[in-house]
């Protein structure tokens, strides 16, 4: 059984990948969909900075959110002029952390299944008389939209395991920080903290392995929409 302080654990852990995904769905699906349908040769350059978090060390993007979204840093100070608080060391700071590891994920997988969408139905739907932003709206994102749930799903899974960027962001606060890897590190340097390591890693393990089939299920939807429109 969990103890309270091991609930409250998981909670924040389900708190903050919830949120890092509501606030990334949104832009997610618009650079999913520019990725997939943008002629440009800049077309690379953004995919790859979209892609960066994904290959960095997490470190090493703790440390560029903390410089941006610290005291000193722009986005930071330009929030405690604003709310009079601090971004960096809070709840909030988690998120961010997890939403920024986990976006990469989600706008490949939404890239990939608009790609999948057949171009023509759009041609069809504009020939009707819709404009582009109808046209999306109406037809190419509940095409895509197995693929833009399977990304939610997996940027939800990641964050759960975030890291790197979240100790560096966001420390290690009782109750306002500490998510499940979070807790697992200081437990593994705590003594007689192995029963809450293990139950710990088991929740973890349990919460990501669903998700992950979620994110599977959904592919395959995905594969069988894409193959029913050839």
């Amino acid at each position: 059984m969990l103890s309270d302080a091991e609930i409250e654990v998981v909670r924040l852990s389900a708190i903050v990948a919830a949120w890092s995904v509501a606030i990334s769905i949104v832009p997610g699906v618009l650079l999913g969909w520019l990725l997939a349908r943008w002629n440009s040769p800049l077309r690379g350059l953004l995919q790859g900075g979209v892609m960066l978090p994904l290959v960095l060390p997490p470190v090493v993007t703790g440390f560029i959110l903390l410089a941006l979204f610290g005291r000193s840093g722009p986005l930071g100070e330009v929030w405690e002029a604003i709310t009079g608080g601090r971004i960096a060391y809070t709840t909030g700071a988690c998120v961010i952390a997890a939403a920024v590891v986990g976006f990469p994920l989600m706008v490949e997988s939404i890239r990939l299944s608009i790609v999948g969408v057949d171009p023509r139905l759009e041609m069809i739907s504009r020939s009707l008389g819709r404009n582009r932003w109808s046209t999306f709206l109406r037809v190419t994102l509940p095409l895509a939209l197995p693929g833009v749930l399977g990304g939610a799903v997996l940027s939800f899974a990641r964050a759960l395991g975030e890291f790197g960027a979240t100790i560096v962001l966001a420390g290690n606060v009782e109750g306002e920080t500490r998510t499940i890897p979070v807790a697992v590190y200081t437990l593994m340097n705590t003594r007689d903290g192995e029963g809450g390591v293990f139950r710990l890693v088991m929740v973890s393990v349990a919460m990501s392995l669903a998700a992950l089939l979620a994110a599977g299920w959904l592919g395959r939807k995905r594969r069988r929409r894409s193959r029913l429109g050839d």
